[in-house]
């Protein structure tokens, strides 16, 4: 019998879920649905619009025909997004790579020492590159890096002022997002022609572009030197690849650089995507938002890696936090890295002179219409009146040129333009390409005026030659687990499979190298892929528009909430400035909360986890006039159903407030219920979880944000239109990696959709009934039942033994497990959820590693064992173990193959012991540190 896509995705067969649902007390899945599931928003509807299931070669065929319908031109508009050439080892060994793709963010380091030590590498050459002490392992794009710099710099400064300068020669879209993330939290942006000076007034920071979207280059030192003077620090938004050839930022003065590193190897992808970056001086490190990562020491001495310092500080300091990122862009951070590795200082240095040769050679071809003497890849030429000439005839040679305005024509180059692409573009512009300029010019000497060294560490000067790099990307991931060795029971998190036929798109010409800003004419396939998934996913979520653009769960959060903000202005109702939360909400709820100019309020929880709907209306009657909305996750961020939802959601809307049902567990309602037609006005659904879309180490991800009618003119806008309230710098933010969950919705249709959450809530509860005795499970609903997820309560283990959650989940490295997550949202906890697509005897060979801990800890209890040296303390053990020295009361066979080790799994063997994160912090080094490091 031939297997549906949806049988190959759903781990459990039929007689592996009739094994699962005997366990967990039902006789079929819709049995568990009526008594999981409040009755009240139980609603399979809307899924009928819905396409039926294909095969995946037939999606595979839709796809193709799709991607063939756009045009595929050569793109020379450039503002920040510029064709590349990513090395095919690079696209075989690590894009397409699952040990890569499907890993998730290092919060479990020992056994992440691959992506973190290839994180390490990508901060170490963004320092380099811009000539900064410390930069962070990636932000979302450039334009949210240069809103996350204006923060920084008011943080960081000494000056009240609210005011901030930016150049106009800053990319549009740039500008729109920080005009968008300025408003609510009340500065003040003022824009100038900053290379002529700075403008009178207090102003607490400035933001310039280098080069400039108009291609100037323009020597910042003097304005940094005045700024400082004035009390105001600067952030220079730096190409990378021009910073191999011009003086950096940092070391004109600079107090933080932002940006992208998109031309490093990563396709343009109609807008993402990409990895942005933000880098500062040391005195700065501490105020760095997003991630960052550190060097640190195992319990053997040896040098290891680890997230450090603010590391998810939003759900620590929540509405405190310096940002609500929770997202990076991990697997394309690394995939930049790696391009610096494979061309090495000398290789990225001979592309940058390539790139403004070819520009150089336009100028000369263009003679008298080049508006800047000083540039890098991008001419800005001025055409009186017949720029939109210029601009077609190039279109009808095959090529996309910036149309400014009616009299100026921009023409960006990068390492895939060719003497043919100068050629056509001169052709353009009536001039014919004389001999003298036909080949690629040398670099002026103006434009090289770098004399400092960058890249010098071994990290990019060892792996020049396809077989070194190829063995390098081997032994990284070698050290990692990642979804294709092990499944990773991470709750709120949902790693679920995804599949070979959902990634194969992503990387055709066709999808991958099209510029953002292409004519619409040029993309029908991608705006049919992005008009598809706009319907579908309000068709599953019961809203009535959706838009893709924030591109990370933290960004459509912040879109919602603006959305909400906005509407509420719009009606006169200035002061609803409340945002209620419940005690046990993610934290970037908080964070994003404050960041959209709202007030947080919590409210409590009872003891069952439920939200308290007593402390509900008194803080209700507290801030009636006030109140803008809550935000709520549902189900619960404690894995239950509350039943008391609809009641809720009521409650704030008679008070005139607004409901933001936080889509973070979404896999658990797909088909069952629809949060937009019980009570939510806004969500944000993380493709990244529910529909498919790999974590790739922490990011990418796709947080869309879907609202009820009211609220969709409130959606964010196109980016190049000042005031669109645009959140990042593409309109589709990652539309590149939409085909995944395209793909996924395609092939698994209506009842795959619906059955695969039906079987994720299955799994969960056959988890939470087999290991309740050993490790009583902490919440559960009306009839005994956890959603997708349960929480696996260790405080009263820890309370008698010592063990902790933190001993737990370094002992499961030992049996080739990742750890749930821990102590979220109760702290001596662990969040178990295992997703549909892992089978039943994957589920017993997880249960069987903790029944085996379990018994670990009785033996800690019994004395066999001392709290201070244990198994469990002392994991996770490296093969180094079973050599040397032993001293241990346990011996080398139970710290390495502990019993509940199943041969069948084979052996995965940590890459370093338990890490001293506290080590690392005291002694703060996030750059490659040299090879003696290794030897000490």
């Amino acid at each position: 019998m031939t297997r549906s896509f949806a049988d190959r995705h759903i781990g459990p067969d039929l007689d592996e879920l009739a094994r699962i649902l005997d366990v967990v007390g039902v006789g079929s899945l819709d049995e568990l649905a009526t008594a999981a599931l409040p009755a009240s928003i139980l609603d399979s509807s809307g899924l009928e619009v819905l396409p039926a299931a294909a095969t995946e070669h037939e999606v595979l065929a839709e796809l193709a025909e799709l991607a063939h319908s756009n045009t595929v031109a050569t793109s020379m508009i450039g503002l920040g997004y510029y064709d590349t050439l990513t090395p095919p080892v690079l696209v075989r060994s690590l894009l397409e790579n699952p040990a890569w793709y499907t890993a998730y963010t290092p919060y479990q380091p020992e056994i992440s020492q691959g992506r973190l030590e290839a994180l390490l590498n990508f901060q170490t050459m963004v320092s380099d590159l811009t000539g900064m002490e410390v930069a962070n392992s990636s932000m979302l794009d450039e334009a949210t890096a240069a809103a996350e710099a204006m923060t920084l710099l008011r943080r960081a400064g000494r000056s009240k002022s609210a005011r901030l300068l930016i150049d106009t020669d800053l990319f549009p879209q740039t500008k729109t997002v920080l005009y968008t993330r300025a408003e609510p939290l009340g500065i003040e942006i003022v824009e100038a022609e900053l290379a002529s000076g700075l403008l009178d007034g207090d102003f607490f920071g400035v933001l310039v572009q280098a080069p400039g979207a108009s291609g100037r280059v323009v020597d910042w030192a003097p304005l940094i030197e005045a700024a400082h003077e004035r009390g105001a620090l600067v952030a220079v938004g730096a190409d990378l690849l021009a910073l191999t050839l011009i003086t950096p930022p940092g070391e004109q003065g600079a107090d933080a650089c932002f940006g992208t590193t998109q031309r490093f190897g990563v396709p343009m992808g109609f807008g993402g995507p990409h990895a942005g970056y933000l880098s500062v001086h040391s005195k700065h490190a501490r105020q760095l938002p997003g991630r960052l990562v550190g060097v640190s020491v195992d319990a053997d001495g040896s040098v290891a890696y680890r997230l450090a310092l603010q590391t998810r500080e939003q759900h620590i300091r929540r509405e405190k936090a310096t940002s609500n990122i929770c997202t990076a862009q991990v697997l394309l951070a690394i995939l930049a890295a790696m391009y610096a590795s494979y061309h090495g200082p000398d290789g990225l240095r001979e592309i940058a002179r390539r790139v403004h040769g070819h520009a150089r050679a336009i100028a000369t071809g263009l003679d008298g219409a080049v508006v800047h003497d000083n540039f890098f890849d991008t001419v800005l030429a001025h055409v009186p009146g017949g720029a939109e000439a210029v601009v077609a005839k190039a279109k009808s040679s095959g090529i996309n040129l910036r149309l400014v305005d009616a009299d100026h024509v921009g023409i960006a180059c990068d390492e895939a333009t060719t003497a043919t692409h100068v050629a056509a573009v001169l052709e353009s512009f009536g001039t014919a390409l004389s001999s003298e300029v036909s080949a690629p010019a040398t670099a002026a000497a103006s434009v090289e005026t770098r004399a400092s060294e960058y890249l010098t560490h071994p990290a990019f000067t060892s792996y020049h030659t396809e077989t070194a790099m190829l063995r390098y990307l081997r032994r990284l991931s070698d050290k990692d687990i990642a979804l294709d060795r092990s499944m990773i029971p991470l709750g709120s998190c949902t790693m679920k499979l995804n599949a070979t036929a959902e990634m194969e798109a992503i990387t055709w010409p066709g999808f991958a190298r099209v510029h953002p800003y292409a004519p619409v004419e040029d993309v029908p396939g991608l705006l049919r892929v992005i008009h598809d998934l706009e319907g579908w996913l309000s068709a599953i979520t019961g809203y009535d528009s959706v838009s893709l653009q924030p591109n990370a769960g933290s960004q459509g959060e912040y879109a919602g909430l603006l959305a909400i903000r906005r509407y509420h202005l719009d009606r006169g109702d200035t002061h609803r400035d409340t945002c209620l939360i419940p005690s046990s909400a993610h934290g970037t709820n908080a964070a994003s909360a404050s960041m959209a100019g709202l007030r947080v309020e919590v409210v409590k929880c009872r003891d069952n986890g439920d939200v308290d709907l007593d402390d509900l209306r008194a803080k209700i009657a507290d801030h009636a006039d006030r109140l803008a909305c809550i935000m709520i996750t549902y189900p619960s961020t404690h894995g239950v159903y509350e039943h008391e939802v609809a009641e809720l959601c009521a409650l704030v809307h008679d008070a005139g407030g607004q409901v933001y049902v936080d889509g973070a567990n979404l896999n658990a309602l797909v088909g069952l219920a629809r949060p937009g037609r019980f009570g939510g006005d806004v969500s944000h659904l993380n493709l990244h979880k529910t529909f498919c879309i790999p974590h790739g180490g922490g990011g990418p991800g796709v947080g869309p944000v879907a609202v009820r009618s009211h609220l969709a003119p409130y959606l964010p806008g196109d980016p190049l239109e000042t005031g669109s309230h645009a959140v990042s710098a593409a309109m589709y933010g990652s539309a590149s990696i939409l085909p995944i969950t395209w793909a996924y919705i395609r092939m698994m249709g209506a009842d795959g959709l619906r059955k695969a959450t039906l079987t994720a809530i299955a799994s969960a509860n056959y988890i939470a009934r087999r290991l309740d005795a050993h490790f009583p499970v902490l919440y559960t609903g009306e009839h005994g039942m956890v959603a997708h997820e349960c929480i696996l309560d260790l405080r009263e283990i820890t309370k008698q033994t010592g063990v902790t959650v933190d001993d737990v989940a370094k002992r499961l490295a030992d049996y080739g497990f990742h750890a749930p997550t821990m102590s979220f949202p109760v702290a001596g906890t662990l969040m178990v959820e295992p997703t549909e697509s892992e089978n039943l005897a994957e589920l017993d060979d997880f249960i069987r590693a903790m029944i085996s801990i379990r018994d670990e800890i009785s033996q800690v209890a019994a004395g066999v064992w001392p709290v201070e040296d244990n198994p469990l303390r002392g994991a996770p053990h490296t093969a180094a173990c079973l050599v040397g020295e032993w001293d241990h009361p346990y011996s080398r066979e139970v710290a390495v193959f502990p019993h509940g080790l199943t041969p069948a799994r084979g052996k995965v063997w940590p890459a370093v012991r338990r890490i001293d994160g506290a080590y690392g912090d005291r002694n703060l080094v996030c750059s490659c540190p040299p090879l003696e490091a290794y030897t000490d």
